[in-house]
């Protein structure tokens, strides 16, 4: 039997032109060709979140876009680069994609080589991404990491929640939250955080990085400041995305006790729950079902077009699995995060 090693046609790699629209969205349909191949209704990025994603480099982050190419001049693969410029400076973060009747061929390959090449060049020493597996099974990016060395540094379950809740499941949360949460109320906000608010939000933000489950990921805690908040704001603002945040305050001094964010794309019938924070002196309250408990109904009452939720939690992070659970949400798939050393 010939291996497919041997079928393996030669690809060439190069980065986008800025500036170059068409490529671009060429670009953006390889990447949602392969995203969706297994799955239609699989999580994926629109054109304008890549583009935004682009035009915000060179402030807090860098990156560039990789395309593959067969003889033909048919754009067959795709690779994103990005890389922090003032934290975890030793970090490269990379995703790949694939066209499915690709695979296996060395398009992936090549991609790789192109990225390992790019990050010793700058000077760094480690690369990280992300492979989706179903939830029982084995996937081809998994496959495709092991052989060229690239480990397992954390599992995440990706969890789903149908829309709409039944409201008596969602009466029974909340009573149960809100006995165990006296003294604390909700506030909510829209896209940018009330000026008011960013110190106490960037320190929720900073300690949520530092308690978030990494595993044997080779990553530092990311500080949050006002101004690389707002860049964020403004990144999604230009990828035409609403964000929910929901905040627990405790009533009697005000103090900031927890956050969770809730995510809309554009033309899309699912929310995206982001991070979900419980400060550590105010756990055990509760909170972090109110929290979600309120982005639900948010999204309920103000997008009806909005058929599920989906997030992603450790699988080793016990309480918000529990908090999860309570819910209703469901396991989809598994996110592998994969590190390799490249010097």
């Amino acid at each position: 039997m010939t291996s497919p090693e041997s079928h393996r046609a030669p690809f060439t790699v190069s980065p986008l032109v800025p500036g170059d629209e068409e490529a671009l969205r060429t670009w953006w349909e390889v990447e949602h060709t392969s995203v969706t191949a297994q799955d239609p209704t699989a999580p994926h990025r629109t054109l304008e979140a890549v583009r935004a994603t682009r035009d915000a480099w060179g402030q807090f982050e860098d990156g560039v876009l990789l395309a593959a190419y067969d003889e033909d001049g048919t754009m067959v693969g795709v690779a994103e680069l990005c890389w922090p410029l003032t934290d975890n400076t030793h970090l490269v973060e990379f995703d790949v994609h694939v066209l499915p009747a690709y695979r296996r061929r060395g398009a992936g390959r090549v991609l790789w080589e192109e990225m390992a090449r790019r990050t010793r060049e700058l000077g760094r020493t480690t690369i990280a991404g992300e492979v989706t597996t179903p939830a029982g099974g084995d996937a081809p990016g998994v496959g495709f990491t092991e052989a060229l060395g690239v480990r397992t540094v954390l599992v995440e379950d990706h969890l789903a929640l149908p829309l709409p809740v039944d409201p008596a499941h969602l009466e029974r949360l909340g009573q149960e939250a809100l006995a165990a949460a006296a003294g604390y109320d909700v506030v909510t906000w829209t896209d940018r955080c009330p000026d008011d608010l960013v110190d106490a939000f960037c320190t929720m933000r900073t300690r949520m990085n530092q308690d978030v489950p990494t595993g044997e990921a080779d990553v530092e805690a990311v500080v949050v400041t006002p101004e690389r908040l707002r860049r964020e704001e403004d990144r999604r603002r230009a990828a035409s995305y609403t964000t929910i945040t929901a905040a627990a305050r405790r009533v009697e001094d005000g103090t900031m006790a927890g956050y969770t964010v809730l995510v809309l794309q554009p033309g899309e019938e699912s929310a995206y729950q982001g991070d979900t924070l419980v400060m550590p002196e105010h756990r055990g309250r509760r909170l972090g079902t109110l929290l979600k408990l309120t982005t639900i109904e948010v999204v309920t009452d103000e997008h009806p077009e909005r058929t599920s939720v989906h997030t992603w939690v450790a699988t080793d992070n016990a309480p918000m699995q529990a908090v999860n659970r309570a819910f209703g949400f469901v396991l989809v798939d598994r996110e592998h995060v994969v590190e390799a050393r490249v010097d």
